[in-house]
């Protein structure tokens, strides 16, 4: 199950390509920062047709994505079409970028002395 992995802005996006599946069959599960990815594809011609190539992988498919602590799993999404399937994923807000303010009590501490 091939995959591309990208950040845009505060998003992280998996993108699994899973052509000829039926999405009640797709699973995701996510369970200690790992992301379970299932799938099935089923044959689609009739059991009596004589099959003369076959060359298209049948059966059920599986994928584990480790997802950094960085990311809001909680808030995990997803949605299929045109064979590919897109989780799409929240960068988490204590690893978003902040200011971080600076106190002046540096200079009280100087005129003090």
């Amino acid at each position: 199950m091939p995959i591309d992995a990208y950040r845009e802005g505060e998003t992280f996006y998996i993108d699994l390509d899973l052509p000829g599946v039926d999405p009640d069959t797709i699973d995701l599960t996510v369970e200690q920062n790992v992301l379970a990815v299932h799938a099935e594809r089923c044959p689609t011609m009739p059991e009596a047709t004589e099959r003369i190539v076959g060359e298209r992988t049948y059966g059920t498919f599986s994928r584990q994505v480790f997802l950094g602590e960085t990311l809001d799993v909680d808030t995990l999404a997803a949605d299929y079409g045109s064979g590919v399937l897109t989780i799409k994923i929240p960068v988490a807000e204590q690893a978003k970028p902040r200011k971080i303010a600076v106190g002046g009590s540096r200079d009280q501490r100087r005129m003090a002395s």
